[in-house]
C-alpha cells in the first residue's frame, strides 16, 4: 500500500509533552463502527464486560540514551535492542565517522567498541560490561529514551524516570514505554478488575526503531526492526481459557497486540513464545486473537497508524483522528487514548 494514504495534518501543538495527571484522567475516544464517544480512561470499564481478559505488556523502560566521546569528538548513542549478555544495537549520533573497533567512552570504567555497522547510523556495540554490572552504569549514566517528539534539556527531566514508566514494568529491557499502560493506575485496574474481567501479562521488549520514520514509499518495502517477546505457557492457558468461555481479548497496546498476533495460530489458539518478532500489520491483515485494543493516538505515516488502521478501518480512524484533532486530544506517548473494536474485515 502506499504510504501517502496513511498521511494526515498533525498540528505540533498536539504532541503531547507531558502526562495526564492523575493519568486515568487522560480523555479517550471510544471508535465502535461509525459511532464516537468522547469519554476518559476511567470510563474504560463499563465498555468491557465480565469474562473479557484485557493484556498488559510488563517489560520496563531502562535509561538506553548515552552520551560519550569517540576520542574528543561528543556522541549520543540510543540502545534499541539486546543480542548478547554485553552487545547491543543502538543508534549513534553522529555515526557518519564511526569505524569499526572505535571506541566510545562513557566514563572511565564504562565503555563500548563498535562491532559492525548499518544504515541510518545504526551501530552494534561491545561494552566492556554485561548483565547487573552493565545494567547499573546504565541507571548511573543513562537517561530515559523518551521520543525524539518529546522535548527536553539535555539530560532530561527527573520526572520521566517515574512518567515514562507504567504500573505494569517489571522486566527491564525496553528502550521505549508501552504507552497505552501508561494511562493505569491502581484505581483504574481496580475498576476493570472489579467488573469481572481478567487480566494477564506478556514481555514485549520495545525498541526504538518503533520511532523511525517510514522512507520508502510503499509499505511492502518497509522492514520493521525485530524486538524480544515472550508469552508464558500459563498466560497462553488463561487467554485461551477466557476466549473459550467467549471473552473478548482485549491488548493494552499495540505492544501486546503484536505480540499475541506473533504468538497465535491461524486457529485463534494463542501459543506460548520467547523470540524476536518484527511483525509488521497494515491494512488487510486478518487478526487471529485481539478483539479490541486501547492505544494512544499516533503518528502520520507512522506503522503505529497503519496497524490501527489495519485493527479498526482507515477510513474510520482517519475520521477518528479528524474528530480528535479538532476536539483537542493530545498525540503520542503522553497522550490520550482510544478504544477500539476488530472490523472484522469491514472498512479494512
Amino acid at each position: 500500500m502506499k504510504v501517502d494514504l496513511f498521511d494526515f495534518e498533525l498540528p505540533q501543538a498536539c504532541v503531547a509533552q507531558h502526562p495526564a495527571n492523575p493519568r486515568d484522567s487522560a480523555r479517550m475516544l471510544v471508535v465502535d463502527e461509525d459511532m464516537l464517544s468522547d469519554k476518559t480512561v476511567m470510563d474504560l470499564a463499563q465498555f468491557l464486560e465480565p469474562g473479557d481478559i484485557c493484556v498488559f505488556n510488563d517489560t520496563r523502560v531502562i535509561p538506553a540514551r548515552l552520551t560519550g566521546k569517540r576520542g574528543e569528538a561528543g556522541m549520543e548513542v540510543t540502545l534499541h535492542k539486546q543480542d548478547a549478555p554485553n552487545i547491543w544495537r543502538a543508534f549513534a549520533r553522529p555515526a557518519k565517522k564511526l569505524k569499526i573497533d572505535d571506541r566510545i567512552d562513557f566514563q572511565d570504567d564504562f565503555c563500548a567498541t563498535v562491532q559492525d555497522k548499518g544504515l541510518g547510523g545504526e551501530v552494534t556495540l561491545a561494552f566492556n560490561l554485561e548483565g547487573e554490572e552493565l545494567m547499573a552504569a546504565l541507571e548511573a549514566q543513562g537517561a530515559m529514551p523518551l521520543p525524539p517528539y518529546i522535548k527536553r534539556v539535555k539530560g532530561g527531566q527527573v520526572e520521566d524516570q517515574a512518567d515514562y514508566q507504567t504500573l505494569f514494568a517489571d522486566r527491564p529491557g525496553a528502550v521505549a514505554a508501552p504507552t497505552a499502560g501508561l494511562h493505569f493506575t491502581e484505581r483504574l485496574l481496580k475498576s476493570v478488575e472489579d467488573r469481572g474481567v481478567k487480566t494477564a501479562r506478556v514481555t514485549l521488549h520495545v525498541g526504538a526503531g518503533t520511532f523511525l520514520p517510514i522512507k520508502v514509499e510503499n509499505t511492502k518495502d518497509h522492514k520493521m526492526h525485530a524486538e524480544w517477546g515472550e508469552v508464558s505457557a500459563a498466560t497462553a492457558h488463561a487467554i485461551n481459557e477466557a476466549r473459550a468461555a467467549g471473552g473478548r481479548v482485549v491488548a493494552v497496546g499495540t505492544t501486546s497486540l503484536r505480540l499475541l498476533e506473533s504468538a497465535a495460530g491461524d486457529d485463534g489458539v494463542l501459543h506460548p513464545f520467547m523470540d524476536d518478532t518484527a511483525i509488521f500489520i497494515t491494512p488487510g491483515y486478518r487478526f487471529k486473537i485481539v478483539d479490541m485494543m486501547l492505544t494512544n493516538f499516533h503518528l502520520p505515516r507512522s506503522t503505529l497508524f497503519m496497524l490501527v488502521s489495519a485493527f479498526a478501518g482507515l477510513k474510520r480512524m482517519h475520521g477518528a483522528y479528524d474528530h480528535a484533532i479538532k476536539s483537542g486530544y493530545r498525540f503520542y506517548s503522553y497522550g490520550d487514548a482510544c478504544l477500539l473494536r476488530c472490523a472484522k474485515g469491514d472498512d479494512v
